[in-house]
């Protein structure tokens, strides 16, 4: 006969290196400073969180008001000694169910629990009939971080108050907009389309998720409001006259900044300037050119002649924002590559771009040239010079691919013709 072997019944709940974590951290608590009633006020309002649902909201509550209002002041324990059996009963769920919420209560560190062998809760104490530890469901750890669940509660009211509000002026905004597409009657019916088209697309966006943050209904909002100005023929703002003074590279790291931009591509010059072709093929005199010209002497003829990936010229920050004038339109300013690499799904959209395109976009060219790549995009589909906005980013792709690709060129180009429209 084989040898038997022998099952040992676990002791206790698993856990995790989070759960342990969760436990050191209840042993901080600085007992006394917080009540019992904020406690309880706490968990009930967790549920707009979305850290608990309502069920363990009641659950959590009724394990602040099990455990005895002294045992919160100083030199008090709150550990909750109740069996799960009593426990459901109380809140009127099963014996199971309420073994599923405590773990999950443990979890997401609003309770900590220390089991028995046995499976049993109940107190140890000293000599003197003081508690000094015991097994049962510890509630210290909603005490240490009392004041950064009431800072998420508070900052999550505050988020829904701001987002009905820009809920309201973007339902608004929207009624308006369609008020003005049908009263219009000076523009052509192409015009009126495409026009109608956005408004749409704008809703369409919106839509698709859900009642969105306030930060993209106010988004949302600036732009009908934009498209109502369209409709109603007023006066194109030019902001862009007020920044040419100001628009190449004003946060810089440090000192050792260099220029490589003109900030005025227009003016009569015997400095270099770069090209205003956003397209060409050669770059006379560009500020970038230099640059691609003294790296290709330090090559070899042998790796002239080789297929290699050529470097993008540095483009700033400033020149693809001047470049672009339709992200202000649509509501992006972003102040970092970082900020503008985050709004590419959204740009995406607008755009009418889809997730495959943009994905092989982002890896090929990767985040920093990808936004860029979109954010041109969307500036040529909104001037109609792109009627598939999201074929083009492909065959950028495909450039970019193989080594054919010269952004800043477009970049350039494009900075170039917004000045001239602007002065003109």
């Amino acid at each position: 006969m084989g040898n038997t072997r022998t099952h040992q019944r676990p002791v206790g709940r698993r856990i995790t290196p989070q759960r342990a974590q969760f436990r050191r951290l209840a042993e901080l608590a600085d007992i006394g400073t917080v009540t019992r009633a904020q406690l309880a006020v706490l968990a009930q309002s967790l549920t707009c969180t979305g850290l608990i649902n309502g069920t363990e909201s009641h659950l959590l509550v009724a394990l602040i008001n099990t455990a005895p209002a002294e045992s919160f002041d100083k030199s008090g324990r709150p550990i909750v000694f109740k069996s799960n059996q009593q426990l459901a009963f109380e809140i009127g769920r099963s014996i199971g169910r309420v073994s599923r919420m405590l773990s999950r209560l443990f979890d997401a560190g609003l309770i900590t629990m220390q089991d028995s062998g046995n499976y049993k809760r109940y107190p140890i104490r000293n000599g003197d009939g003081e508690m000094t530890d015991g097994c049962g469901i510890d509630l210290r750890i909603l005490i240490v971080r009392y004041a950064e669940l009431d800072e998420l509660v508070r900052q999550v009211r505050a988020e829904k108050k701001a987002a009905d509000a820009a809920l309201r002026r973007y339902r608004g905004a929207l009624r308006n907009a369609r008020y003005a597409l049908s009263a219009a009657a000076e523009l052509s019916v192409q015009v009126l389309d495409r026009i109608g088209s956005r408004i749409e697309r704008v809703r369409d966006v919106v839509e698709a998720v859900g009642k969105g943050s306030s930060g993209m209904l106010r988004r949302a909002t600036a732009i009908l409001e934009w498209l109502v100005e369209r409709l109603m023929q007023l006066p194109r703002r030019s902001a862009e006259v007020s920044e040419t003074n100001n628009m190449t590279c004003p946060h810089v790291e440090n000192g050792m900044h260099t220029q490589i931009t003109n900030p005025h591509p227009f003016d009569d010059s015997s400095e270099e300037r770069r090209s205003a072709n956003a397209e060409s093929h050669s770059l006379k005199g560009g500020s970038a050119s230099k640059w691609a010209f003294e790296e290709s002497l330090r090559r070899g003829r042998s790796e002239i002649n080789q297929p290699r990936r050529v470097p993008q010229a540095m483009v700033a920050l400033q020149d693809v924002l001047r470049a672009v004038p339709v992200l202000k339109t649509y509501g992006f300013a972003p102040s970092s590559w970082a900020e503008l690499a985050r709004a590419i799904p959204l740009m995406c959209r607008f755009a009418g771009i889809s997730e495959d395109a943009r994905a092989r976009a982002v890896e090929q060219m990767g985040e920093q040239q990808a936004a860029v790549a979109v954010a041109v995009t969307l500036e040529k589909y909104d001037r109609q010079e792109v009627s598939s906005p999201g074929g083009y980013l492909r065959a950028m792709t495909d450039r970019a691919a193989a080594g054919e690709l010269h952004l800043s060129r477009s970049v350039f180009g494009l900075a170039a013709r917004n000045s001239m429209e602007v002065r003109h």
